[in-house]
């Protein structure tokens, strides 16, 4: 029997992880016309992967799937929500 894996997702390993990391900060880079590195993409999905759930339930719109598909949605959503947020903090510094 295996059990749930990374992200709710059953099987995920930490290689899916990474990978789905790296292209939610990707696409929420280039969502938010910005410019970061690699690494800094990575960091972006990895929060916005973790974010992206709490968001989207506290507004009654968290997807029923759970694919790798919709951890990539969700975790781009939450990265592009980190984006903003830090660009708020930003502009107020």
């Amino acid at each position: 029997m295996q059990g749930v894996g990374i992200l709710g997702v059953q099987g995920v390993n930490l290689l899916w992880l990474i990978l789905i990391g790296i292209l939610a900060g990707f696409i929420a880079e280039k969502v938010m016309n910005r410019n970061h590195g690699l690494l800094t993409n990575l960091i972006v999905g990895l929060i916005g992967a973790l974010i992206g759930p709490s968001i989207l339930g506290a507004l009654g719109l968290m997807p029923a799937g759970r694919s790798l598909v919709v951890s990539l949605v969700v975790a781009t959503i939450g990265a592009i929500v980190l984006l903003f947020l830090l660009s708020l903090i930003r502009r107020r510094w």
